[in-house]
């Protein structure tokens, strides 16, 4: 993909430079390829089976986690396999989240992984840390969340 977007800038910029197309196709040309670009990056942010950075479901059930402690080389990093609650059901399909490595959350998600080893289904939620008022994406560290995981209640089936 990154190999066919540099192709297409390259034919971009060829055309921009020795074509004689009035200034306005050249600026309609040069937004649709910006546009393309932005689309694109979202079209694979969102490819299944690569973790996503996104934030965490506000409601999940934990299925898996893998812990990347960090050492001199890299920062550690959080990988959790989730099926999100939506209406009270889960989704059709599971997702894997990237998470920065925290000691704390690397405890409890340990917690919660032995429990799921044991057939205990763990609940999860998350909000967004709160923080000091403003604007929050110039603000480093404000898209951390607080992470809760409890065990799932058990289903009560109504009498016969």
């Amino acid at each position: 993909m990154v190999i066919a977007f540099a192709a297409l800038l390259l034919l971009t910029l060829l055309a921009l430079l020795w074509s004689r197309w009035p200034a306005w196709l050249k600026g309609l040309l040069v937004l649709s390829v910006t546009a393309f670009y932005f689309h694109a990056d979202e079209v694979l942010h969102g490819q299944w089976g690569w973790p996503s950075p996104d934030p965490l479901p506000a409601r999940f059930v934990l299925l898996a986690a893998v812990i990347e402690e960090p050492d001199a080389k890299s920062p550690g990093a959080l990988y959790v396999w989730v099926n999100a609650l939506e209406n009270g059901k889960p989704a059709p399909r599971p997702r894997a989240y990237r998470l920065p490595y925290t000691k704390d959350l690397h405890a409890l998600l340990n917690e919660g992984m032995k429990k799921v080893r044991q057939g205990v289904s763990q609940l999860g939620t998350s909000e967004p840390k709160q923080g000091p008022r403003g604007f929050s994406w110039l603000r480093p560290g404000s898209d951390e969340q607080v992470v809760k995981i409890r065990d799932l209640p058990v289903p009560q089936l109504p009498e016969k």
